[in-house]
């Protein structure tokens, strides 16, 4: 190995600081450029009167021992951030019902629950757990999915073993499928609450969701595994993770928008970068580029990308975008025992005014985010990017204004809002997005986990072009921080060849 190649690495999302720490580790010369002021893309924070909001993802997975993010701060020398489990890990309130499921993290309180909730579900959980223990045994070997040359396939047999085989026969179903094999399909308040939370993990509900996929995004939150609260802010994985870049002599440079990745005789040699701050436009050579990127960038970025790969690009079905409303609140607009998430649904037909669902995350009391006896509140809520492009100022500001209404009022219904307890307020819709992320359209989430763009099937991390690489959420195992990380170690394995 040479032990100075020089990697740029194009965005500081988790994925992106994940393998510039490790490739840093491991000897390399890593610079690592965003455009933003601070690093961690869907995961950062800004701060408002005191309080920390998280602009996009508010729990981490992969922090159990083993957990990916255990793996790489064991391997980077860094303390793991403090952090306390998610449980229950959400409260799932269905239309016109008072009473939330809970989704608690402990088995036996998870399994009374479900029963509670949908008596005859039993043998599609039963199946989901099957799938779950296997394919978690399976992630946890590194596979390299999908398979682009010799060396990914060897690393994939090596991860194949006879429990794996189990889960050979759903690769083509989607939970619906299930569901209808199961007896199962008429079950709307089941239908229901899988949708929401699918809808959360894999953009796309049970009728698109990969089987195989939903049975981790359905299974993560319970024991051994969890979903887990950082103290501080979800900047804290990020700050970690610039420790040990920096440790190990990396470099990481906000504010520096790289807009092109040069290529030569179909292998990448570096990139276009400019200064936001002073203007400054420069080349820079790599032996290595990594785009922590969505792959829709990526394709508008790199010279002389393949046609046949810009094109399965295009005909992607349009990825999802989301409005948040970030509040800052007296504690007295939190109810008693809150849970720390909370998913709503208003109706089961469709959208009355502009918010049909909300994903809703509360600070806790001692958690950095708020002052004493203050709290946060964080809503989001899906919505088509194509809404908020291509129309005139005074049509966005009334399109958001009528969002940020519909939401206080929705969230009213189950916190104490009044003028008196908001202390601040502000919205985000996805032109804010594209604003801090400079994600295409601000998309959220990454590719939804259909059966054509899951796992096998999906966007490998080896792009056509030698020497670049992409990690983030459009790549196996998909979104969220440890899903991310995963991929970021896949590139690094890759690019190490260990």
């Amino acid at each position: 190995m040479g032990h100075k190649e020089k990697v740029i690495v194009v965005g500081a999302g988790i994925g992106g600081l994940t393998a510039g720490a490790l490739l840093a580790r491991y000897g390399y010369d890593v610079t690592i450029y965003d455009q933003a002021i601070v690093s961690g893309g869907c995961a950062s924070t800004f701060k408002r009167k005191g309080f920390i909001f998280d602009v996009g993802a508010t729990q981490v997975a992969g922090l159990e021992v083993g957990g990916i993010h255990h793996r790489v701060f064991q391997e980077l020398g860094v303390d793991l951030p403090p952090a306390t489990n998610c449980d229950p890990a959400c409260a799932v309130f269905l239309p016109q019902e008072k009473q939330p499921i809970m989704v608690w993290r402990n088995r036996e309180k998870w399994k009374m629950e479900r029963e509670g909730h949908f008596p005859n579900s039993g043998r599609f959980w039963e199946l989901m757990r099957i799938l779950f223990e296997a394919s978690w045994r399976f992630q946890a070997r590194d596979p390299i999915l999908p398979p682009r040359s010799l060396w990914d396939f060897g690393q994939l047999l090596q991860a194949i073993r006879l429990d794996t085989f189990v889960t050979a026969p759903f690769t083509f179903m989607t939970v619906a499928d299930a569901l209808r094999l199961l007896g199962l399909a008429h079950d709307k308040r089941l239908k229901t609450f899988l949708d929401m939370q699918l809808k959360l993990y894999s953009q796309v509900d049970t009728e698109e969701t990969a089987l195989l996929y939903a049975a981790t995004a359905l299974s993560v939150s319970q024991e051994p595994q969890g979903l887990y609260h950082l103290q501080g802010s979800m900047q804290v994985l990020c700050d970690r993770l610039e420790e040990g870049l920096n440790k190990y002599g990396g470099k990481l440079l906000m504010r520096h928008k790289v807009d092109k990745i040069h290529t030569k005789k179909g292998k990448a040699v570096g990139v276009r970068v400019k200064n936001l701050k002073t203007g400054e436009i420069k080349e820079e050579k790599a032996d290595y580029v990594i785009g922590n990127v969505t792959v829709n960038n990526l394709v508008t970025m790199t010279d002389n990308i393949s046609r046949g790969y810009a094109q399965r690009v295009k005909k992607l079905p349009p990825a999802s975008g989301a409005f948040v409303v970030y509040l800052g609140v007296d504690e007295s607009a939190i109810p008693s025992n809150c849970p720390p998430h909370l998913q709503f649904l208003y109706d089961y037909e469709g959208e009355i005014g502009e918010i049909n669902s909300l994903f809703v995350s509360v600070s806790k009391p001692g958690d950095g985010r708020a002052p004493e006896g203050k709290a946060t509140i964080i809503a989001s809520s899906f919505t088509d990017v194509n809404r908020w492009w291509n129309i005139s100022q005074a049509e966005y500001e009334a399109l958001k204004l009528n969002y940020t209404q519909d939401a206080i009022a929705r969230l009213a219904e189950y916190f104490n809002l009044t003028p008196e307890t908001i202390i601040h307020q502000e919205s985000a819709t996805p032109v804010t997005f594209a604003n801090y992320t400079a994600r295409e359209k601000g998309i959220v989430g990454g590719i939804g986990q259909r059966i054509n763009t899951f796992g096998p099937f999906g966007f490998a991390n080896r792009t056509p072009i030698k020497n670049l690489w992409l990690v983030g959420d459009s790549t196996h195992p998909g979104e969220g921080t440890a899903g991310v990380s995963y991929s970021a170690l896949t590139v690094v394995k890759s690019i190490m060849k260990f």
